[in-house]
């Protein structure tokens, strides 16, 4: 599986090449994993893949590249992924693979038609016909294989269904033999003439189910909904990361594996030396980078990732930016700018790279903003609940309205400040489907494993970073210098300024180290607002250098470090004050 650069460069080293082709949302991903036995990411939502995915067609009886290209509605190119896609179609292939989804049969038809005006042979497979027949839409396939001279292949993806057939169209192309007409023009009938012949519609009883996809787009029902579902899968993560934690992590960590580490230290150095302190001290690299990354953390990562996956291949994500839609437009945004912000909450990085699919640079710019800014990773937020979680559940949601709050006002003033216009953009709504249970595993399993790959490393570099910071003393030079900021301004004591250092490395170093601390309640709050805001790590850092040039990505490091400071502080006086009209009008009582 390989992602490809912005210029798109397809190498098939002398095989066949297959275009998976058609609308965002129609089931491409699931298609091209079956067909190539490679996992990849599938989500329920348009711009998913910026990039192709490419891999061997495994049941082809020529050696043969299957390409997952960017879903696009026309080949009129108006977003980068809609670039990115007519890229790939110029550079040329031997058979083009269009998906047509059932339920939405007229519009996937206008792709179909300017698919047909390519000199490359054309194979349509319709899927998703069981959610169709569920909803009563009869697909005449003969008729549509009249109009479109090529053949049409009644598909469910996600049972394989279709799929023989499918394989053996693209041999006959791949092989020579004979095939439907090629360069086609099609261009009669119409659209809206060729989807009343080929579709019939029966009348049919609404379900729950049916009932449900309309009530999540209806403001009034959709927003409790929303809240529901926001607080459900909030409780989830920390219920069940606190219980695997306490239960499995926390005793095998302290029981076993730290005396095991200290044994280690111990043969290798002399206890209170300088190198036992590195290995085994309070920052020890062979403690701390076990205890973060795997009991700390990770069990709200695993269970994170459950909950996205969740909301992505059923559907339910597209629907909240619909529900946002008007909101996000204050700020220069569309209701659909919900996938890469929620994409954000996992992790910077491919969030900003999913902006390529917004519809103008400005929105792009926006979004890795607000997601450099205010978006806790996974990481950071599995952090803040390791903090926070154990001593007060208001107190961590406080966190995430903070969030909320930061992004909004900084939204609408780059909205004022930045120019350019916010181009229409069509939502894609699919159905609410029950995720497969293997490919909702299999990408749980891969963003787990991509999370402990990214994060192990500069982890542990930060780590020993932290322990020669203090064992050799500098730490007090750095405490002197930030002290006025940190304890003067923060109302943090000076040991708190590692955690500002660790944070350039990784965001959750900025709260891990608050663990160990004495702190009140209030130098939590303070410390994890800090935090939330604080400079992006290294690798958002460097991916802003590359999708926006150095300028970009200087601006919004200094912006947020500036900001840090100065919500953090207002947090801290804010907090003081409070407390002093509380003690004052309680005393007067």
């Amino acid at each position: 599986m390989t992602c490809h650069s912005t210029e798109h460069e397809i190498r098939t080293d002398g095989k066949k090449k297959v275009l998976l082709m058609g609308n965002p949302n129609v089931g491409k991903s699931v298609i091209f994993s079956s067909l190539t036995n490679k996992r990849v990411m599938t989500a329920n939502y348009a711009g998913t893949t910026v990039t192709a995915m490419e891999g061997d067609l495994v049941l082809a009886k020529e050696p043969a590249v299957l390409i997952d290209v960017p879903g696009v509605y026309s080949l009129k190119a108006v977003s980068k992924a809609e670039e990115a896609a007519m890229q790939m179609l110029d550079q040329g292939a031997d058979v083009i693979v269009c998906v047509l989804d059932a339920t939405n049969l007229e519009r996937n038809l206008q792709l179909a038609k300017a698919l047909k005006k390519r000199n490359t042979p054309v194979v349509f497979l319709l899927n998703m016909v069981d959610v169709a027949e569920h909803k009563g839409i009869q697909i005449d396939t003969e008729k549509l294989e009249a109009f479109l001279q090529s053949p049409v292949i009644p598909a469910v993806a996600v049972k394989r269904k279709g799929f023989t057939r499918l394989v053996a169209e693209i041999n006959k192309v791949l092989m020579g033999k004979p095939h439907a007409a090629i360069g086609e023009a099609v261009d009669t009938p119409s659209l809206d003439i060729i989807a009343d012949d080929v579709l019939t519609y029966q009348d049919y009883q609404e379900t729950v189910k049916d009932k449900l996809e309309r009530w999540t787009i209806q403001p009034a029902t959709g927003l409790p909904i929303a809240i529901l579902m926001v607080l459900l899968a909030l409780g989830f993560v920390v219920g069940m990361g606190k219980a695997v934690r306490a239960v499995f992590f926390l005793p095998l960590l302290n029981n076993y594996y730290v005396p095991f580490a200290e044994g280690i230290a111990a043969r290798i150095t002399t206890e209170g030396t300088m190198l036992y302190s590195v290995l085994a001290g309070e920052f020890g690299v062979l403690i701390k980078a076990v205890e973060w990354p795997i009991a700390l953390i990770l069990p709200y990562v695993f269970f994170f990732y459950i909950t996205l996956s969740f909301m992505e291949d059923s559907g339910y994500l597209p629907r909240l930016g619909i529900l946002i839609d008007g909101l996000l437009r204050r700020f220069g945004l569309h209701g659909h700018s919900i996938v890469p912000i929620s994409m954000g909450y996992g992790c910077a990085v491919p969030a900003i790279i999913g902006t390529r699919a917004a519809s103008s640079m400005k929105e792009r710019l926006i979004i890795s903003a607000l997601v450099s800014l205010a978006v806790p990773c996974i990481a950071q937020t599995g952090a803040f609940i390791a903090l926070l979680g154990d001593h007060s559940f208001l107190l961590l949601l406080s966190i995430f309205l903070v969030s909320f709050v930061v992004m909004f006002i900084s939204g609408t003033v780059l909205n004022k400040m930045l120019k350019g216009t916010l181009d229409p953009v069509l939502i894609e709504v699919p159905n609410l489907l029950p995720p497969s249970p293997g490919a909702l595993w299999g990408k749980v399993k891969m963003r787990t494993k991509h999370f402990m790959i990214e994060a192990e490393i500069p982890m542990v570099i930060g780590i020993l970073f932290a322990a020669l910071t203090i064992e050799t003393g500098a730490l007090n030079y750095v405490s002197f210098i930030v002290e006025p900021v940190v304890v003067s301004f923060l109302g943090l004591p000076p040991e708190a300024s590692v955690a500002l250092i660790l944070g350039v490395v990784r965001r959750e170093l900025a709260v891990l180290p608050l663990l160990g601390m004495d702190l009140t309640l209030a130098q939590m709050f303070v410390g994890s607002v800090v935090a939330l805001l604080y400079i992006p790590c290294m690798s958002v850092f460097f991916v802003l250098v590359k999708e926006f040039r150095f300028k970009w990505a200087a601006a919004i490091s200094t912006a947020t470090i500036l900001l840090a400071f100065f919500v953090g502080g207002l947090a801290n006086y804010g907090i003081q004050l409070f407390q002093w009209v509380t003690v004052t009008l309680g005393g007067g009582a």
